[in-house]
């Protein structure tokens, strides 16, 4: 998936300069960070609508515009898909993949990159032992 990301985030870099009369990409550029980041919540509250609403072919459509409109807020704010992978990384190292953060004022502390050792990653209340 990420390599997915990881092109579409490079197609949304290389179409953010082109005509906004012929480009998507281009045109939300062009708008700015706040239509960006209102397409973004427009997208997430579609695929939420459609969750509750157990639409899970509409869920998939929607999914792939949050993710496409998330791309070109990131690449407005100069942030790089990496950056969200190694952020990923992290939590993952702290709590586990299947966990959020706590949004509570508490630092933890960063995690140190040993890509030999072994991690959990909960699935569906099992523990899985992955190898990196």
């Amino acid at each position: 998936m990420s390599d997915s990301l990881e092109r579409l985030y490079l197609a949304v870099i290389a179409a953010k300069d082109l005509d906004p009369a012929t480009s998507r990409t281009a045109k939300l550029f062009q708008r700015g960070p706040s239509k960006m980041a209102k397409k973004l919540a427009e997208e997430a509250i579609e695929v939420v609508i459609d969750a509750v609403n157990g639409d899970g072919e509409a869920v998939v459509r929607e999914s792939a515009d949050l993710l496409y409109n998330l791309t070109v807020l990131w690449a407005a704010a100069g942030v790089r898909p990496e950056d969200v992978w190694r952020e990923m990384e992290r939590r993952e190292d702290l709590l586990g993949i299947a966990e959020k953060l706590p949004k509570s004022s508490m630092k933890l502390p960063k995690a140190a990159a040993t890509p030999s050792r072994r991690r959990i990653v909960a699935l569906e209340g099992r523990a899985y032992r992955k190898r990196h």
